[in-house]
């Protein structure tokens, strides 16, 4: 059967979907994705980065305190997209081709994405940004140098347009230039960027053109707009990291005390959760042997994340002039938490040129000055600890600081929360269930693997619901969160216990003192695990 009559018997099987009630309008959806951006990196999470137009969208609707990712950019959008795990999507670790079903780099044959099943039930659906879940065929740099015409895909099977998105503008890989993006496309064809252009405004603009363009048809629509803001490498203009210029002097670990302290005083996180200390890998500020240079970094990350959010104004903002405000259900969120990842020139995803010919100076040299399209930089683990304040680890690790993400939710018309927090917990497999519920649509019946998530309205307006039980696994980093017990070990290494009610920053391992607790919750990871498709890193990495 092709992916086609598949999905037409599949959809057909699942029913017409969930009344909405008389005379009631089904809203639009924008669902909004950053790029390794940490938890506290946005205003209205304690951030000292200018982000007024996420801000505003906080006051109009509900923070989530409490909502989980997938630890890593493809894993993190498999689930996204499908409201499955991971490994149930087909993208458990990355995109290359294990070739077992959880580890097949590319969404399922057997998983639905959410345009696929709002498409079927009457929307238009519409993509801007970063794909990253097809399996790539890059095989040199001559390809990313744009030395080569080889196709850097295998076939298009997998791209947005064959996964229920009626127009898609953006790229199929994960790391990009911002000026000049290699896999840049619009449709299913391969396109050049002109002049002046950088990829954070050119998502927003995209995204802000389809909207209007599905705002001619009297159907509602799906906007999917995934920024590859702040992701390294270090590319933002000049006026915007002057806005930054001298604020991160003090380093990280005052910009980490401040951030925590706005963060109780907000009512984010409780007074009594004391802030996670340095990683091993972070020394004090007092000893970073290249102040100014360090300082840099983070005001290039913070002009990445400002420029994101001017761009996000103008969605919300035609969004506004559309006059379908109230109709509009808009969902802000990142892929995981901050990186710490310093980048390294024979990575097969780092170009060594500009399409130009100019060379690329790939590393995190503090003799070089980041920002333009001829450097490769990160921000390293100093700022990423900083970034997740207040909480341990960062992307790759699914203690706190990796799997944490600033949800904000708002919906006028909706009846969800203006101005309010939620502390319920949820995870990024349940955005599926919400649109759906939203959009009075039904999530189709087998042969597709069945839903995953719950829906998050709920908890938008006010309520609560089951706590589920939430499972993680990356590169062996393990976890399960059963109500206020979280259970994590990093790869190989012996399982943690913590009461997330008590100590969210995971500063108390009480696994010593509750042995049973932690048998039993083990064994209900190794049953999610098994049931999800989860095979042992060691075995994945022989594959």
């Amino acid at each position: 059967m092709n992916r086609r009559t598949f999905l037409a018997t599949s959809l057909a099987a699942g029913g017409g979907g969930a009344a909405l009630g008389a005379g009631r309008r089904r809203p639009n959806i924008v669902l909004i994705l950053a790029d390794d951006m940490g938890f506290s990196d946005a205003g209205c999470f304690g951030g000292e980065i200018r982000t007024p137009n996420l801000d505003r969208l906080a006051r109009q609707g509900t923070r989530f305190t409490q909502f989980y990712n997938c630890a890593r950019c493809c894993p993190t959008r498999a689930s996204l997209l499908t409201g499955l795990t991971p490994h149930q999507a087909g993208v458990g670790h990355m995109i290359d081709d294990k070739g077992r079903p959880g580890y097949r780099g590319q969404l399922s044959e057997r998983a639905v994405t959410i345009a696929e099943a709002l498409g079927r039930s009457g929307y238009q659906t519409a993509m801007s940004g970063k794909w990253h879940l097809s399996n790539l065929a890059i095989r040199g740099k001559k390809q990313l140098d744009y030395e080569s015409s080889e196709p850097f895909w295998r076939d298009k099977r997998s791209w947005p347009r064959q996964r229920g998105f009626d127009r898609f503008f953006g790229t199929i890989v994960g790391v990009n230039n911002f000026y000049d993006p290699f896999s840049l496309v619009e449709g299913n064809e391969v396109v050049q960027p002109g002049p002046g252009f950088y990829y954070t405004d050119a998502i927003a603009n995209k995204a802000v053109e389809q909207m209007k363009e599905m705002g001619r048809v009297e159907q509602p629509w799906f906007s999917y707009v995934a920024f590859t803001a702040p992701h390294w490498p270090l590319h933002a203009l000049a006026p915007d990291i002057a806005r930054y210029d001298g604020l991160y002097r003090n380093g990280w670990d005052e910009v980490r005390r401040q951030r925590y302290e706005r963060l109780r005083k907000m009512g984010l996180i409780r007074s009594e959760w004391k802030a996670a200390g340095r990683e091993s890998d972070v020394k004090p500020w007092s000893e970073a042997a290249n102040p100014e240079w360090e300082a840099r970094r983070m005001a290039v990350y913070a002009a990445q994340i400002d420029r994101m959010d001017q761009g996000i104004g103008r969605i919300l903002e035609q969004v506004r002039r559309s006059g379908a405000e109230e109709d509009t259900l808009v969902m802000f969120l990142s892929d995981n938490g901050g990186c710490a990842e310093n980048v390294r020139p024979e990575w097969y995803d780092i170009p060594s040129k500009t399409r130009a010919g100019a060379a690329v100076r790939v590393g995190n040299n503090p003799a070089v000055t980041p920002g333009d399209e001829t450097t490769f930089q990160s921000y390293g683990p100093g700022w990423a600890n900083a970034s997740n304040a207040p909480f341990r680890l960062y992307k790759h690790w699914v203690h706190e600081g990796g799997i944490s993400t600033p949800l904000i939710a708002s919906w006028r018309g909706g009846g969800v929360r203006r101005g309010a927090v939620t502390h319920e917990y949820g995870h990024v497999s349940d955005i599926m269930a919400s649109c759906l519920e939203a959009a009075g649509a039904a999530y189709p019946a087998a042969p597709v693997t069945p839903l995953e998530g719950h829906s998050l309205l709920p908890l938008m307006r006010g309520g609560t619901r089951p706590a589920p039980t939430l499972g993680w696994e990356h590169e062996g980093n393990r976890a399960l969160r059963q109500g206020k017990w979280k259970l994590v070990s990093r790869h190989k290494q012996p399982w943690e216990l913590f009461d997330m009610e008590a100590d969210r920053t995971e500063q108390r391992d009480l696994a010593a003192a509750d042995p049973e607790r932690v048998r039993a919750m083990a064994q209900a990871w190794a049953e999610w695990a098994g049931r999800c498709g989860v095979l042992d890193w060691d075995v994945v990495q022989r594959l």
